[in-house]
């Protein structure tokens, strides 16, 4: 389980540049249950194994500001199994989480209270939740969603949460459809939320460890939130420690509700499917949840930023540089452009930063990529890099900017263009020999851009862009007062 930060760059490499777009079209096959939960299926008969992806479009985006880390949380949450999956006993389980709930609520409460907090009341609950959680293990059968995968052949058992939506994943041997579809329905109609304390004491653990002890986690954290003042792509996917500490089931079942929705839905099946067996027993298993509107998150726009943002990150770490651009996203014709861009800056051995900046000793490692930290709403284009000693964080942000202008008053080269694209083609071939590869390219697609078609065009896009759009892209956005700047810093280097 985990959250996701995936720039486009990687869909940028993945995209089926290669492939002859309307193959694909005509072999995925679209269907809608009857509650509305959208269905795609791809047939590969290579091999006897599918890959079984669920996404709901319920991101950290769609959050309240007073659930800011539900998501994730929700998504750690749904692992913990349900009235028959994860439990000896549920009916005597059941009273003890009612408890549990009363006792939890009652410390969150009194904790809230801050220094005016009753430190002997919270001793008294924190005992007394204690001794309930032990009580409830003793019907509790952790991993056991795990364990059945597990016996029946399963890769790749996991779950993830972005910005911009939660997704559910496995690979399986095709005869064991129908196994996922019972596993999968079930943990979406009747989920029980176990062990939830603990689960959310191992949140703040996994934020230690990403954020507050990792010094590119803690950077990406702060220069998001520096990007973005009003839009939320700049709150943290997990959330701070204080954030975290006041979630609770209600906030969990109320953006499960709210998001979790069949009309909110996708089910993605690659591999070895055959649609006319599969369609009825997706009807049988995930056709009767209740179907429901989810609910519109209302989401401020980010302003037009008006001047350079910095800051810097100390930590006992060596330098990083990251510069960040706000652009639009999908569909608008330049996030096209920045992909090209991309491609220029980035791409391989022979990409300009990789020549330029690397090749050259200046840093350890130079990349651009395009559309951070989600799609579904404008974002960032991104520099970022680790400068190589002598060379400071000042030298390789200089080389940066050296890049940046060029790409303002040198038009591009036709073969370099063609080098990109060509090199987008190989890597594509390569990339969707995986069902699972397919499997998340379908669900992204959906997910950001509203459908799985977007990228059928992508190609087309591309070979449209020209010389002139990258210059007028790269003076358009790439701009000092649109840009803001994190740098990596240790204590004694200010």
């Amino acid at each position: 389980m985990k959250y996701l930060r995936i720039p486009v760059l990687i869909l940028f490499v993945l995209l089926p540049a290669a492939l002859n777009a309307q193959s694909i079209e005509d072999r995925v096959t679209e269907y809608s249950l009857h509650n509305g939960f959208k269905v795609l299926m791809l047939e590969r008969h290579s091999s006897p194994t599918v890959a079984l992806y669920i996404l709901f479009k319920a991101g950290a985006v769609d959050e309240a500001p007073d659930s800011v880390g539900i998501a994730h949380l929700l998504e750690h949450m749904l692992f913990k199994g349900t009235e028959t999956i994860g439990t000896t006993n549920y009916s005597q389980e059941k009273r003890l989480l009612k408890e549990i709930d009363q006792t939890g609520t009652a410390l969150d409460r009194e904790r809230a209270r801050g220094d005016g907090a009753d430190e002997a009341r919270v001793a008294e609950l924190e005992g007394r939740l204690q001794e309930l959680q032990e009580e409830a293990g003793r019907f509790i059968v952790r991993n056991e969603y795990e364990a059945w995968y597990t016996r029946h052949g399963a890769q790749g058992f996991n779950a993830a949460t972005s910005k911009d939506y939660t997704l559910y994943m496995v690979e399986l041997p095709s005869n064991k459809i129908e196994l996922w579809a019972l596993l999968e329905s079930d943990r979406l109609k009747n989920y029980v939320l176990r062990d939830f304390y603990t689960e959310r004491q191992a949140v703040l653990e996994e934020r230690r460890l990403r954020v507050d002890t990792n010094p590119f986690g803690m950077l990406m954290e702060r220069f998001l939130s520096t990007a973005f003042q009003v839009h939320p792509y700049g709150v943290s996917i997990i959330g701070l420690p204080s954030d975290i500490n006041l979630l609770n089931k209600e906030k969990a079942n109320r953006f499960y509700q709210d998001h979790y929705t069949p009309e909110n839905g996708v089910i993605i099946l690659v591999g070895d499917v055959y649609p006319d067996e599969t369609i009825p027993l997706l009807e049988k298993y995930f056709g009767d949840i209740p179907a429901r509107k989810p609910t519109e998150t209302a989401i401020a726009k980010e302003p037009a930023q008006r001047g350079e943002r910095r800051i810097e990150v100390e930590f006992d770490a060596e330098p990083y540089v990251m510069i960040g651009y706000h652009k639009p996203t999908i569909p608008h014709k330049d996030n096209y452009v920045f992909d090209m861009i991309s491609g220029i800056l980035s791409f391989g051995r022979t990409s300009r930063l990789y020549k330029n900046i690397v090749e050259k000793g200046i840093a350890i490692s130079a990349y651009s990529y395009n559309g951070h930290p989600g799609e579904r709403h404008d974002n960032l284009f991104i520099f970022a890099g680790a400068p190589r000693t002598p060379h400071t964080a000042g030298d390789l942000e200089d080389s940066l900017y050296e890049e940046i202008e060029r790409l303002k008053r040198e038009p591009v080269e036709r073969e370099e263009f063609d080098r990109v694209l060509n090199l987008v083609d190989a890597s594509f071939v390569r990339a969707l020999q995986s069902n699972s590869g397919m499997a998340y390219w379908l669900a992204s697609s959906e997910a950001t851009a509203g459908s799985w078609r977007y990228m059928l065009s992508w190609r087309e896009q591309i070979h449209r862009v020209q010389p002139e759009d990258v210059m007028r892209v790269a003076r358009t956005y790439l701009s000092e007062d649109n840009r803001t700047v994190g740098v990596i810093v240790k204590p004694d280097n200010r």
